[in-house]
């Protein structure tokens, strides 16, 4: 039903890479949080080819909110290895691929103000896609719970009947557990709106 209105993500390749990031928190009056973790599932050909995370050791605090949704501590982070020294191993990743992210509007900014705070560059991409914000015209026409951001992950994955990776860690997020769980989400909205096509 309105899966027609799914024709945008008919419209992905089948080779993509989707990102994900655990943060210390929301953007304040001090700017946008710190990458605690940072998650890349590479897809080829519809299908998972490799999922890895980065932890990347925070400048601020994380708020005891954001420990509360991905579980992980002040005493942790420390232990991680900077942003910095893990950047041109991102960078492969991301190199000459078209990134999708659920709420790039949180994500894709963040990662830009940690390559622009570190002296950094960014390789070359095709785009980025943000699978909550083209979910938007079917999430409202089916009547689901749907910010001005657009439909939740978690919303998409009961609606969609997709398998809860995040139950498996007492709902815990993740950025490597919720790439996987996009790139999931993302294909069934694929699938059904070329179905809605035939």
């Amino acid at each position: 039903m309105y899966n027609e209105l799914l024709w945008i993500f008919t419209q992905l390749p089948d080779d993509y890479i989707v990102l994900d990031t655990e943060t210390t928190g929301l953007p304040d009056e001090n700017g946008p949080p710190d990458i605690v973790t940072l998650g890349i599932t590479v897809v080829r050909n519809r299908k998972i080819a490799e999922s890895v995370e980065f932890k990347t050791r925070p400048q601020k605090r994380i708020s005891e909110e954001a420990q509360s949704i991905h579980g992980i501590t002040n005493e942790q982070a420390a232990r991680f290895d900077s942003f910095f020294s893990q950047w041109s191993q991102i960078v492969e990743y991301l190199k000459d691929q078209l990134i999708v992210i659920h709420n790039a509007s949180f994500d894709w900014p963040i990662l830009l103000d940690h390559v622009a705070r570190y002296g950094l560059s960014m390789p070359p991409i095709q785009g980025v896609f943000c699978s909550q914000k083209a979910a938007i015209p079917w999430a409202q026409a089916a009547n689901l719970p749907c910010s001005h951001r657009g439909p939740s992950l978690d919303t998409l994955t009961k609606v969609l009947g997709v398998e809860d990776l995040r139950a498996k860690r007492n709902g815990i997020h993740g950025a490597k557990i919720d790439s996987k769980l996009t790139y999931r989400v993302v294909e069934v909205m694929k699938q059904y709106g070329l179905d809605s096509n035939d």
